[in-house]
């Protein structure tokens, strides 16, 4: 067995969307413009790296106190639900979060599943639980890593469970996000935050994604590819209809279970934005949960959060993509990283004349 990688850190440190100067909404972000800004929120990851067959690993999301004697109010939104979102029934049913969320790679959702249960069953108070309901979904990453061979595994799973921990959180080619390819380059896990008020009262909300979609990247309005930057993929490249999204969204905000699967509905219509295909073979889908149950806000005065949600998925894709390092993998497959230096050339050229006859 290869050694525990607990990725707390990305091997190269590469800029975040801000430190380029791309800026994402009005809202300020929280202190680390990450989902461990929302109180009571913890990641942890476990990267798992053969080279040059296997490039996988696990993230889990892991919200204080959380248990089946003390679920957190969530709700989940499906965009394309061509994917393995385990979990979602009872979520969407009872509107009830009971476990960490875990995301991993497609065929090995379901070990991750078992040692999920199994680590919680230990927790305490959980002696005499008799029935539990594990949240894990997935990603593929098939393109660049050996997903047949399964390779993770009860150890990783617990491992990112033990060692999640507030703070910064490592982006890019980590946990989840090591294998995976979106819009057309090498993407990973991201996350970002916003401070908002709502009704005169101040929350936080925060994001995780796990990057894998198809589509064609569009920052600040401008369409940017491989090609369009100078770079070429080494074998075949991800086709638009194929690729999943998973978006974890938390929020110290009092909201309902109704209120939070209209939360998730936006962390995917947020992935519009930045190029989403929605395509057949796509899972899109996301979790969202409340750290602090109580009265909840009125839905009139949700839309601060609404724009936030948007804003945080958005830049979370974006950090994503530039957190990742150009990675060769299965078969020999390359996919190329999005270079810092050729996307601002890029986003600062003038704007392409419209075709004749495209209209004003």
């Amino acid at each position: 067995m290869e050694p525990l990688d607990p990725g707390h850190s990305a091997p190269d440190a590469r800029p975040r969307a801000r430190d380029l100067g791309i800026v994402v909404g009005e809202a300020a972000t929280g202190p680390l413009n990450a989902i461990t800004d929302v109180p009571g929120v913890r990641v942890g990851h476990t990267t798992v790296r053969r080279p040059p067959g296997v490039h996988s690993g696990v993230t889990a999301v892991v919200p204080d106190a959380v248990g089946p004697h003390t679920p957190l109010p969530a709700g989940v939104f499906t965009g394309n639900g061509y994917g393995k979102l385990i979990g979602t029934t009872q979520l969407a049913e009872l509107g009830a979060l009971e476990t960490p969320v875990l995301l991993t790679s497609t065929l090995s959702a379901f070990r991750v599943a078992d040692a999920l249960v199994g680590w919680m069953l230990e927790r305490p108070g959980c002696e005499e639980v008799l029935s539990l309901n594990p949240v894990v979904g997935e990603c593929n990453d098939g393109v660049l890593s050996d997903i047949r061979a399964r390779p993770v595994h009860e150890e990783h799973v617990r491992a990112a469970l033990d060692t999640a921990s507030g703070g910064p959180v490592a982006e890019g080619c980590v946990g989840a996000g090591t294998g995976m390819v979106a819009l057309g380059f090498k993407a990973g896990v991201g996350t970002a935050s916003r401070t908002l008020d709502l009704a005169g009262r101040p929350f936080t909300v925060g994001t995780l994604v796990q990057a894998n979609f198809g589509g064609t990247l569009r920052v600040g309005g401008r369409t940017v590819t491989a090609r369009s930057l100078g770079l070429a993929a080494d074998g075949p490249e991800q086709a638009a209809e194929t690729g999943s999204c998973m978006i974890v969204v938390a929020t110290d905000a009092p909201l309902d279970a109704r209120q939070l699967t209209r939360v998730a509905r936006r962390a995917v219509f947020a992935l519009a934005r930045t190029g989403a295909a929605y395509s057949h073979g796509s899972g899109d889908y996301a979790v969202a949960f409340a750290t602090r149950p109580g009265a909840p806000v009125a839905d009139a005065d949700l839309g601060p959060l609404f724009t936030a949600v948007l804003d945080v998925v958005e830049e979370a894709v974006l950090n994503s993509l530039l957190a990742a390092t150009t990675t060769t993998g299965h078969r020999g497959r390359t996919v190329p990283a999005l270079p810092a230096d050729r996307l601002l050339a890029a986003l600062g050229a003038p704007a392409p004349s419209p075709a004749p006859g495209s209209g004003p």
